[in-house]
């Protein structure tokens, strides 16, 4: 069983800048992709950006350009940077981990809250 913790939600203004944490524990194997999704009021989660243990990454459209994944395998720790945020960034972010064995196991943080005012 893997925990995901995060840290590093706020209030920010348009414009801003936040930096967002996530460590996992627990695994007995090795942690394949790390990433980060949000779900903002009345919509489904979408992927925001994601790592793989090999360093490949991946953005959705809407953040390239703005946000930074980096990933600290030794911690197990993945971040997202955060800049020029947009007011439609306002979401509850959620850390995801991967683990592939037999079959791909998902494991979720709790979620932080980011809020971006006009």
């Amino acid at each position: 069983q893997v925990q995901l913790v995060e840290s590093g939600g706020g209030l920010v203004q348009g414009g801003g800048s936040l930096r967002l944490s996530c460590a996992a524990s627990g695994s007995r194997f090795s942690i394949n992709d790390m990433g980060w999704y949000r779900q903002a009021p009345g919509k489904q989660r979408e992927l925001v950006a994601v790592v793989t243990s090999g360093g490949n990454i991946n953005y959705a459209d809407s953040v390239k350009g703005r946000f930074t994944i980096s990933r600290d395998n030794a911690k197990n720790t993945v971040y997202l940077q955060m800049n020029s945020l947009k007011p439609e960034d306002t979401a509850v972010y959620y850390c995801n981990a991967v683990v592939v064995r037999t079959i791909r196991y998902m494991y979720w943080g709790q979620g932080t809250q980011v809020t971006v005012s006009s």
